[in-house]
């Protein structure tokens, strides 16, 4: 039995960093950034984002590692720890990853199925619009594939701390930046005429995401590119889901999280920026301004397989490259939310790792089931508050991204910034004499800024700012 006296711990910071950017890495970084920064009038994306991954990411991400760390506890029950009173707050911090891990299993399973027809050979058929839905609509083979992608995340989360998370992240993530930084540069490389004659370059398309679009750029507009941001960076950092709450807890002491956190928030970044670099210009290329507008599963699944198909020859390799980066960053993305549940039933009822890997296995089982279900036998369509209209796993996404991850946001800024006290977690941020030069940022951010801006996210989920 795990309890706080043999809490287990990463054998060293560069672990903590690897599984913490692992976590960071997901799908969020390959087809979300991407698409956000090509609509939002792409380096006037990339110059908001930027600013307000080293303000509003930094002041969340230092503060729930260091919860973490100082309580040695995971967010089911950090939270209580911290202040008696606060304890719900961690009840939802726990109930966003056992929301989200079902169904983000069920889209690993949908990168697994592509990955499986790129390396077999049918390529060709994976380029068809009708193969994506007719996958997906398909009763048996996307539970298939689904129970597959989370018996891979529950054999990692099974192994524990040392042995499945830090050395599964240790491994995986140097191979995942190569893969990422290879096809980046390839797309650069990329050059291609259409039937009218006009050609396009890959070097075309990196302008497209660099360069900074103010055309018809109104106050309104470049809220609603703030407030993209800002909603990307939940995804991009993995900050308000308990993750961070959860590894914090296995940092050790003597582990400088100053040094910790700006590593991770680079790390971050350069990969999200990368995957814009790899994805843009090649669409671009093949498929011009109009491809860019693809976003979600219709971007992975159905533009990017007609951009391998048009490079030729090479086109199917470069295709099992990317969707084994992809699942690589998918399967880091989701240990990371099975060990935030895990991790809060060990510490909350006392369980075994073994006992809480199985429970919440199965529950993630059951309900990533009717995820699959939900494109055929349970289909429906429902008109969401900001205004988007979905089935079941479009409510799930709905209401752990777009509601309950800002009422966190918003509750740790509250609780940090404004009962417990900045210096609870400052405290724990300079221990042993740790200089923190972005101190006076950080007191500013929780108290005010970022709980201010969480708010006007919140506004936008519920459809009142469009």
């Amino acid at each position: 039995m795990e309890n706080k006296k043999e809490r287990s711990t990463f054998g060293g910071s560069l672990g903590f960093i690897l599984a913490a950017a692992g976590s960071a890495v997901g799908l969020g970084n390959i087809w979300r950034f991407p698409y956000l920064a090509a609509k939002d009038g792409g380096g006037v994306f990339l110059l908001c984002y930027l600013i307000l991954a080293l303000t509003f990411g930094f002041a969340l991400l230092t503060s729930e590692i260091a919860i973490g760390r100082k309580t040695g506890q995971s967010p089911l029950t950090a939270y209580k720890v911290m202040n008696k009173n606060w304890g719900w707050t961690g009840i939802l911090a726990c109930v966003i990853p056992t929301i989200i891990l079902p169904y983000y299993c069920v889209i690993g399973g949908w990168i697994l199925k592509y990955l499986a027809d790129f390396v077999t050979g049918n390529a060709a058929a994976a380029v068809e619009a009708s193969h994506f839905t007719g996958f997906i609509t398909a009763q048996w083979s996307p539970i298939l594939w689904f129970v597959v992608f989370l018996a891979a995340t529950v054999f990692i989360v099974y192994k524990g701390v040392n042995n499945g998370i830090e050395k599964f992240s240790t491994v995986l993530m140097p191979i995942l930046v190569l893969l990422i930084i290879g096809i980046a540069a390839f797309s650069l490389t990329l050059s291609h005429s259409d039937d009218a004659g006009v050609t396009r370059t890959g070097l075309e398309g990196l302008k497209v995401y660099l360069i900074p679009n103010f055309e018809g750029m109104t106050f309104s507009k470049l809220l609603r590119v703030v407030i993209d941001a800002m909603s990307q960076l939940f995804y991009s950092i993995s900050v308000a889901m308990g993750i961070m709450v959860a590894y914090g807890s296995y940092v050790k002491k003597d582990v400088n999280l100053v040094k910790s956190v700006n590593r991770i928030e680079f790390f971050d970044t350069l990969v999200a920026f990368l995957a814009g670099m790899m994805i843009i210009p090649a669409v671009f290329t093949f498929m011009g301004s109009e491809g860019l507008a693809a976003s979600g599963p219709s971007l992975m699944f159905i533009s990017l397989p007609k951009v391998f198909n048009a490079m030729g020859v090479i086109g199917p390799f470069i295709g099992i490259l990317f969707f084994l980066m992809v699942t690589f960053a998918a399967l880091t993305s989701s240990v990371s939310l099975m060990e935030a549940v895990v991790a809060s039933f060990m510490d909350k009822f006392h369980y075994e790792r073994k006992k809480s890997t199985v429970i919440v296995s199965v529950i993630s089982l059951l309900v990533g089931i009717v995820v699959c279900l939900g494109y055929n036998l349970l289909y429906f369509d429902l008109t969401l508050p900001n205004g988007s209209v979905g089935q079941v796993l479009d409510i799930l996404d709905y209401v752990s991204n777009y509601v309950l991850m800002p009422v966190v946001a918003i509750a740790t800024c509250i609780l940090i910034g404004w009962v417990c006290g900045p210096k609870s977690i400052l405290d724990e941020i300079t221990l042993g004499g740790i200089k923190f030069s972005r101190k006076a940022l950080y007191v500013f951010m929780v108290k005010f800024a970022t709980p201010a801006m969480l708010f006007l996210l919140l506004l936008q989920s519920f459809g009142i700012i469009k």
